[in-house]
């Protein structure tokens, strides 16, 4: 890589040329990159520039440093989408062009605390159908899922007729969900989970914790949905008042 016929700084350069490498398959996902050493000879370029390059990559989610080991190509989502598309986790995965499926973990019938009983006011909610579950994408793991709906609203049963709650709820319990309020927090480590969905240690996770209504308002799904960052993918569309 000629650092001499373009005026930009180095790293954009070095940037330009790692994603290119990436792009034409010299990097692969999940492929450690050269040492700083060895980039730093093969680009021309300072070690501060290769930095500066690197540390934005990682910024873009394009690469990942794992402290002490190297820095790796990061993994492309199956999803991306705005945030405020409410979509179920089953149509974001058949849209990616994967096959959606669940791994059933516990199916209970659990009494509400009271944190949940406000979660679902004005609705009276003394008995709650607790589900735990794994989705996956062609076979792999890619999110755990745990939802909670007042068991007044449907039968337990009704759970293992479809992947997708968003067509349970409308199809078995004529409850037709129009909007969420949504939670996000990034979870760095939690010990199932990261097992469950064979993460990396130092990889993080994204919780959308939602309380999902119809159209009138009424609360009927609340979801805590922890989703593996190198599959799914969201951004938020922002406007000046």
């Amino acid at each position: 890589m000629s650092t001499t016929s373009d005026s930009r700084h180095f790293y954009f350069q070095v940037i330009d040329e790692i994603k290119r490498r990436i792009e034409n398959g010299v990097y692969k996902e999940k492929q450690m990159l050269p040492s700083e050493f060895q980039l730093t000879k093969e680009l021309g370029v300072s070690r501060t520039a290769l930095r500066e390059a690197l540390r934005i990559l990682e910024e873009d989610n394009i690469v990942i440093r794992r402290h002490g080991v190297g820095t790796f190509v990061n993994s492309r989502p199956i999803f991306s989408s705005g945030i405020e598309e409410l979509y179920s986790i089953h149509h974001m995965i058949e849209k990616s062009g994967k096959v959606p499926a669940s791994q059933y973990l516990s199916t209970d019938i659990v009494v509400p605390t009271e944190e949940e009983r406000e979660k679902f006011a004005p609705l009276e909610v003394n008995e709650l159908i607790k589900i735990e579950r794994v989705r996956t994408a062609d076979g792999a793991p890619v999110a755990f899922c745990i939802e909670k709906i007042p068991a007044q609203i449907m039968s337990i049963e009704n759970i293992f007729k479809n992947d997708s709650l968003f067509y349970i709820m409308e199809n078995y319990a004529n409850k037709k969900i129009a909007y969420a309020v949504t939670d996000i927090e990034p979870i760095s480590y939690h010990d199932r989970i990261f097992d469950i969905l064979n993460c990396e240690p130092d990889q993080s996770l994204l919780l959308l914790k939602q309380i999902h209504y119809t159209e009138n308002d009424e609360p009927i799904l609340y979801s805590a949905h922890y989703f593996r960052p190198d599959v799914f993918r969201f951004h938020v569309l922002r406007k000046r008042s």
